[in-house]
């Protein structure tokens, strides 16, 4: 090589996020969207999975929706809110046996969209964070307009809606991979 030439670099690899999601990113009330006295309150819950049905230990997942009328959040916000109030974010790490938890409210419909909760999911194995859609089993007829489910094959639409387990209560499993993989958004 002469001192002209330029060195030939060649690309590192593509390195993966973590596991460090244990510390600092998530936060005592981070699950809790509204205060567990909000008359309006609901449970999601779910666990995170991998292509063969194994929990995710160390997941981390974020929610952001608009509240029960449909307004989505723009003034200030805050990781801790004073005890009263609807932030519009929720972030809860997994547990051992890849369990995560919210408390919020069924989100309203804003514009032509169903209501849902936009979901992020960051984990061991992937470059970028996963996006989907949580829907409510209630709202299955704005599902059928709904111009994001309308476009994903109809047996793959129930990975994004969650199950009823009670009134207040929802789960919503989130398999990264396999037969029963969930369906995640482009950017």
């Amino acid at each position: 090589m002469t001192d002209m030439e330029a060195p030939a670099y060649e690309p590192t690899p593509s390195q993966t996020v973590g596991p460090f999601f244990g510390h600092a990113l998530p936060y005592a009330e981070g699950p809790e969207v509204v205060p567990g006295w909000h008359p309006d309150a609901i449970t999601v819950r779910g666990r995170v999975l991998d292509g063969a049905g194994e929990p995710v230990p160390d997941a981390l997942i974020e929610i952001w929706q608009a509240d029960g009328d449909g307004r989505v959040p723009s003034g200030e916000g805050g990781l801790r809110r004073a005890g009263h109030g609807f932030s519009g974010f929720g972030r809860c790490g997994t547990d051992p046996a890849g369990r995560y938890w919210f408390r919020t409210v069924r989100p309203g419909a804003v514009g032509e969209d169903a209501p849902y909760i936009a979901v992020l999911v960051f984990a061991r194995g992937l470059l970028k964070p996963v996006r989907t859609r949580l829907y409510f089993p209630q709202d299955a007829a704005a599902h059928a307009t709904d111009p994001l489910l309308s476009a994903v094959p109809a047996e793959r639409r129930p990975t994004l809606v969650a199950v009823a387990e009670d009134d207040r209560t929802y789960r919503f499993d989130i398999h990264l991979q396999g037969e029963r993989e969930t369906v995640f958004l482009g950017i």
